[in-house]
């Protein structure tokens, strides 16, 4: 749900900023443009850009950052991972100039930064399918809604995979479990989509806080690991790991971008964001980088094992990218 956060711009046209320009095959001219003076001025820009947040969405954005740095040396940006929530409390206290999250703003949040007197937009960069890994050993090919909640909801009593009813084949081996802090988006979403009730999962499993990784190397050591992150991280390492079929309620799915781009990938496909402040965009250095993003995102993303935005969001936001800018610059 978009909300507005930035006075004089409206939400259609915050949106097209977060689904318009990615795919462009004239991403550059559109930055040197929007800094407003051509090749010369955006070579010319300077100052510092600082963003934390999600650790799912950093990747893509650090690697968007990198080529853009290439191009604007005088601009220095930094990415840190404190996860969405976390980020948020640096974000609205005034220490950052966006955040990166993989899912919405909450209702607290958005307290935090009225209090703090931020105001912000959320842009919407990239899309995801959040990915239920397990050890390759794992015969089970695919898991519904509800096996999903009896292995991570609240009070789950699963100790082994043979515990949880209707899997087939059977599969006898200790269920460990790993996954992400509270601070983090993807626990937020998976804990809303997947188990219905934001927050509420068993407590009782191996938190890696923001470091995926340790997720990783917790599900290859263990027959019966299971855990979940962003789709990059299964394409990263999907050489070990196994990416576990969903059924929402129409069958198996496999996490991918064709699933998310048809919608066939449910409830576990999701939108990642970024959330720049409106003293932040009043820096032409925070509008060219922003724009820079949009432009380059599409082109990125698959590099990195993102998915990028649909061509019905592209086709739907282009016309209002312009208006954006216009009222931005007012």
């Amino acid at each position: 749900m978009k909300r507005l956060r930035l006075g004089a711009l409206s939400a259609a046209a915050v949106l097209a900023m977060g689904l318009a320009a990615c795919g462009s095959d004239d991403g550059n001219e559109s930055t040197a443009a929007s800094s407003g003076g051509g090749e010369t001025a955006a070579a010319d820009l300077s100052g510092s850009i600082r963003i934390d947040g999600s650790s799912t969405v950093a990747p893509l954005t650090e690697a968007i950052a990198e080529q853009f740095m290439a191009e604007n040396p005088g601009v220095r940006i930094t990415v840190g991972t404190s996860g969405t929530g976390g980020g948020f409390e640096k974000f609205c206290n005034g220490e950052t100039d966006m955040n990166n999250a993989s899912d919405a703003i909450d209702e607290e949040q958005i307290a935090a930064c009225e209090r703090g007197g931020v105001r912000w937009e959320e842009v919407t960069v990239a899309n995801d399918a959040l990915t239920v890994v397990v050890n390759p050993e794992n015969p089970i090919q695919c898991l519904t809604v509800d096996q999903v909640r009896q292995i991570w909801g609240k009070g789950s009593r699963v100790k082994n995979w043979n515990q949880v009813t209707g899997t087939e084949p059977r599969f006898d081996a200790e269920l460990v479990a790993f996954g992400p802090g509270t601070d983090s988006g993807t626990f937020a979403y998976f804990t809303e989509a997947a188990l219905g009730e934001e927050g509420a999962q068993r407590t009782d499993y191996n938190n890696v806080g923001e470091d995926d990784n340790q997720t990783v190397t917790g599900v290859q050591g263990a027959p019966g690991g299971i855990g979940y992150f962003g789709y990059s991280f299964f394409e990263e390492n999907a050489d070990t790991l196994k990416a576990m079929e969903i059924d929402g309620g129409n069958g198996c799915v496999a996490p991918s971008p064709e699933a998310v781009a048809d919608e066939t990938y449910r409830p576990l496909a999701r939108g990642l964001f970024v959330y720049p402040s409106a003293e932040a965009l009043a820096r032409p250095e925070v509008d060219a980088f922003l724009e820079f993003y949009l432009d380059n995102v599409n082109e990125v993303a698959p590099q990195v094992g993102f998915i990028g935005l649909t061509d019905a969001q592209l086709q739907e936001s282009r016309a209002d990218l312009e208006r954006l800018i216009s009222a931005a610059a007012g």
